[in-house]
């Protein structure tokens, strides 16, 4: 079945680089767990080097950008992992959720083949938006709004979780949608917004960029965001969160 990430995806590793800090977030996350499933993996970032990891991914443009040595990859759905159930000692998922076709079903999957803990990378569908969506593209933060999990939804499927703050550096190198936040003038460049998924939900994206570039030319951004030049981080709403997955009492690991 095609795949939004094998018409988006083409060139994505160039712009969708592990940044070393929320890497060292999601490590601290995952504890000390001797093995990884990676749902949702694309090209492999932020699989730890220092364990099993099995990546799961559908995509099979994803697939292919992944690098030599890279772990072992599965192409399937998060709605059916094809490994028994507490197969892993954790579950980690990176901004692939809202892609999911039925959340309920994937969340559901992470918690069965996890023994120990699911660590997701996510946004809060209620955090604020930031400059980007509520000056340019208030389309952006609508839909994402509309496909990111909720805590309560999460909780629901996965049993109570942790919601740890994910601050974004300013010189982020993964190039998600806040990522560049201090770089207004990156969202003018065609081949970051096609690293982005929400832009390809976008009818028509030149308005937004029209006043976009007005402002920067003119120094209307600058007056009304300059204070964030200032700013090494900035919470945008993104969390890891964790939960805790382990088997009923009795229940062996398949």
């Amino acid at each position: 079945m095609p795949h939004l990430y094998d018409t988006i995806g083409i060139g994505y590793r160039a712009l969708r680089r592990p940044d070393p800090r929320i890497a060292a977030a999601i490590i601290t996350a995952l504890g000390p767990v001797s093995s990884v499933v990676n749902v949702g993996a694309g090209a492999g970032s932020y699989e730890p080097a220092d364990r099993r990891v099995v990546a799961v991914e559908p995509s099979r443009e994803m697939i292919g950008q992944r690098p030599a040595g890279a772990a072992p990859v599965v192409q399937a759905s998060a709605t059916a992992l094809p490994f028994g159930a507490g197969a892993f000692d954790a579950a980690l998922a990176v901004l692939t959720v809202h892609h999911w076709p039925d959340r309920a079903r994937g969340l559901a999957e992470l918690r069965r083949v996890a023994r120990d803990r699911v660590v997701i990378l996510t946004w809060l569908p209620d955090a604020a938006g930031f400059w980007l969506t509520e000056d340019y593209f208030p389309e952006l933060v609508a839909i994402d709004r509309a496909i990111f999990p909720t805590r309560d939804e999460m909780e629901h499927h996965l049993g109570p979780v942790e919601l740890r703050p994910l601050p974004i550096p300013h010189d982020c190198a993964d190039g998600f949608l806040g990522a560049y936040w201090r770089r207004p003038h990156a969202y003018l460049d065609a081949a970051v917004r096609g690293a982005i998924s929400t832009f390809s939900k976008i009818t028509d994206v030149e308005p937004g960029l029209e006043r976009l570039r007005r402002d920067l030319a003119d120094g209307t951004w600058t007056r009304r965001h300059g204070l964030l030049l200032e700013r090494a981080e900035l919470d945008l709403g993104y969390r890891l969160v964790v939960a805790r997955t382990p088997l009923p009492s009795g229940e062996r690991a398949g």
